[in-house]
């Protein structure tokens, strides 16, 4: 035998409120918006009738009225008495387009903050007032009423606990929260709550005085003067609304706060996923028609239509972008210092941008900050380092050898640079690895570097035991006496021996297949120019030679910024103060 579900409405009530509502508090939500509803509903049939909703205030109870479309006795039981039920709502007109939500069941989080609602309505279609009393054990009377006028009032009382969310200050701002765009006259106490509409709006107003309006709404509401205010436009979901340019630098970290209006009723204050990721610069204030609410109507449903609706609002501001580099450079370059992060995001994926990057954003080199197309156009090829540490270490070397250098090392400009062949065909990158540099060096005199092999070879034993090979070379500038150079697959072994040291012994055997010979050993380049390295390289005394390479083996790590082992921090030690105590001898050497 079938039998029908019964409802505890107690336990409705419960899951309402702990996990599908954030809050209390939309409760006065959920009655604003089916009076809206109401209102709308009468209009569409008659566009002259009355359009205002009253909410008055006594002792911990509230009624809000409107002069809306009313029920019948058989609608009240339909729509008002039957939890879920949507099968009445074509035909009362309730699914149509122009509506926020479903009819009645917003009337359940009414019991989030009271223990009886009561509503007393009367349809337009005709017939008696009805009343409705509504308890939240789950049971519900329906009798007679007494209402002249077409329309609906709903009354409820605080149950205990719940008395903050019937105080006249609170009800008053959540009022205005909610409804200060409807397009109608809602009042809280007499006192309007709804505004003139979206500050967006132009039909009524001069230019000046829309951006006027625009730039105090961005102060009320955000707490900043914008940058710049963008208009935004999504015909096909009927969205209109406005973004505003961060003037301060934002964190891609947190998500942008966007406040989303639904049909002018505030869906939510810090909705997400309206713009792509890398517009973290920018927050919206948007109005839309077709967008679907999520169960809680908090926030948007992420389905084709919202997709949609990112792509569209990132082109605009994509379009916003380029415009500035045609009309006011100046300006697109404040932009890019406030906001670079973002613009090179968006250049990672996108030609456009990473066009106008190349154009006008400028980067570090060795020559001075400009933009990659006056590097490109200065110097041809484009060298980079991948770490600012190997831009560091090599600027100034790079440059005495001729080489111009970017430093790629900066978040996303490496990327970038290796993307520039993507839109330009003839352009020509090079990865800048330290050890290429030692090919740029000239090698040292034949009879010179016959008379240093002694302390060549005296050398190399003492860096045999700090993984280092030895190479005398002659570069410019000559007051830099050592370069200490990493290759790539130098540092990959480094690592790979250091993690060996740190593992047990059955990983340890795994990561000793992956071990390269010697070669690919970091190299510590001496410079034969320098006065100083030809001073140790003619010394045939071993203990003079052995501190001076420590010593000059721990100056290239501190002065390329390389990571100091602990083995590195004892060499560093005992090579100074072997240095100090031969160059301060104690009276019983003296």
């Amino acid at each position: 035998m079938n039998q029908k579900f019964q409802v505890d409405l107690r336990g409705v009530v419960d899951l309402l409120s702990h996990h599908l509502y954030s809050s209390p508090r939309v409760y006065l939500r959920e009655l604003l918006q089916n009076a809206v509803d109401a209102v709308t509903a009468r209009r569409v049939g008659n566009p002259d009738a009355p359009a205002a909703i009253g909410i008055e205030l006594t002792d911990r109870a509230l009624t809000i009225s409107d002069t809306g479309v009313g029920l019948t006795e058989s609608q009240v039981h339909e729509l008002l008495a039957t939890i879920g039920r949507s099968s009445k709502r074509d035909e009362l007109g309730f699914a149509r387009h122009e509506f926020l939500g479903q009819f009645g069941i917003g009337l359940l989080s009414a019991f989030l903050v009271a223990d009886e609602v009561r509503v007393v309505t009367r349809s337009v279609s005709g017939g008696p007032a009805v009343e409705w009393l509504g308890r939240s054990d789950g049971t519900y009377a329906i009798g007679p009423a007494e209402r002249d006028e077409p329309g609906t009032t709903v009354s409820l009382r605080a149950r205990r606990g719940a008395e903050q969310w019937f105080e006249p200050e609170t009800v008053r701002d959540l009022c205005r929260l909610y409804g200060s765009l409807l397009p109608f006259r809602v009042t809280v106490a007499g006192e309007a709550v709804s505004g003139d509409g979206p500050p967006w709006r132009s039909h009524d107003r001069t230019p000046g005085e829309r951006d006027a309006d625009l730039l105090g709404y961005a102060q009320d509401t955000f707490g900043f003067t914008p940058f710049d205010v963008i208009d935004l436009a999504v015909p096909e979901a009927g969205l209109t609304g406005v973004a505003y340019v961060l003037p301060f630098p934002a964190n891609p970290a947190e998500r942008a706060g966007h406040r989303v209006y639904l049909k002018r009723m505030l869906l939510t204050e810090s909705g997400d996923g309206l713009l792509p990721d890398w517009a973290f610069f920018a927050r919206c204030v948007v109005d839309a028609e077709g967008l679907r609410p999520t169960a809680s109507r908090e926030a948007l449903y992420d389905d084709g239509l919202l997709e949609a609706t990112r792509e569209a609002l990132g082109a605009r501001l994509r379009g916003w972008m380029t415009g500035l580099a045609r009309t006011q450079p100046a300006r697109l370059a404040r932009f890019l210092e406030i906001h670079h992060l973002g613009v090179k995001a968006l250049a990672l994926h996108d030609d456009e941008m990473l066009r106008l990057v190349e154009r006008w954003m400028p980067m570090e080199t060795n020559v001075g900050r400009m933009t990659l197309a006056d590097f490109r156009a200065r110097h041809g090829t484009v060298r980079y380092t991948t770490t600012a540490e190997d831009f560091r270490q090599l600027a100034a070397v790079a440059a005495a050898q001729g080489l111009a250098v970017v430093n790629g090392g900066y978040t996303y400009d490496s990327e970038i640079i290796d993307r520039l062949p993507v839109v330009d065909g003839d352009a020509v990158v090079v990865r800048l690895d330290p050890t290429d540099l030692v090919t740029r060096f000239e090698p040292v005199d034949p009879a010179e570097e016959l008379a240093a092999r002694p302390f060549v070879t005296a050398a190399q034993g003492v860096l045999d035991g700090l993984g280092c090979e030895l190479v005398l070379r002659s570069f410019d500038p000559v007051n830099l006496p050592v370069l200490y150079l990493v290759d790539r697959s130098a540092a990959f072994q480094s690592e790979l021996r250091s993690t060996r040291q740190q593992v047990d012994e059955l990983w340890a055997g795994v990561l000793s297949a992956f071990e390269k010979p010697r070669e690919d050993r970091p190299r510590l380049v001496l410079n034969h120019r320098n006065d100083l390295v030809r001073r140790v390289c003619a010394s045939r005394d071993p203990e003079a030679v052995r501190l001076a390479v420590e010593s000059l083996y721990g100056q290239a790590l501190l002065l390329g910024y390389h990571p100091i082992r602990p083995a590195d921090a004892a060499l560093l030690n005992r090579s100074f103060l072997g240095l100090l105590e031969r160059a301060i001898p104690s009276e019983d050497q003296q």
